[in-house]
């Protein structure tokens, strides 16, 4: 059975997900960490790999992960995090079982034309609240 991969568009989870846009308020780090570990939860309970892609602002695309953990990329200055998920669906839609969660209508199609399948963040909060336990 191949391994299942998620990808996360950061920025939309955190603007549609009451709660971390609350925190993002607060300071967009807090957001950031609670989002991951919402996902690490997730990718703990059902064995499906998360890769969360947040916009950035260094010099080249970064990668932030512990052995295990949810894979966290940033994108590079100049570029969006939406290029980075459709470059990510684009490798890997193919040959992997791959479901990208974003709000963005133009990056669902692009990753569904790749062979992802495409999800709300909103149904991605439903599928976690599911298989989670609270």
């Amino acid at each position: 059975m191949p391994a299942r991969y998620l990808i996360v568009d950061g920025h939309s989870a955190i603007f549609r997900w009451p709660e971390l846009k609350k925190l993002h308020a607060r300071r967009s780090s807090l957001a950031r960490d609670a989002l991951v570990k919402t996902l690490r939860d997730y990718q703990d309970y059902t064995g499906t790999r998360v890769v969360v892609v947040f916009d950035g602002a260094g010099s080249s695309t970064t990668e932030v992960s512990e052995p295990g953990g949810v894979q966290v990329f940033y994108s590079r200055a100049g570029q969006t995090a939406d290029s980075v998920i459709e470059r990510l669906a684009s490798k890997y839609g193919r040959e992997r079982e791959l479901t990208v969660a974003t709000a963005d209508l133009l990056e669902k199609e692009t990753a569904g034309a790749c062979g992802a399948t495409c999800i709300s963040v909103e149904l991605l909060r439903a599928l976690i609240d599911e298989a989670v336990p609270r």
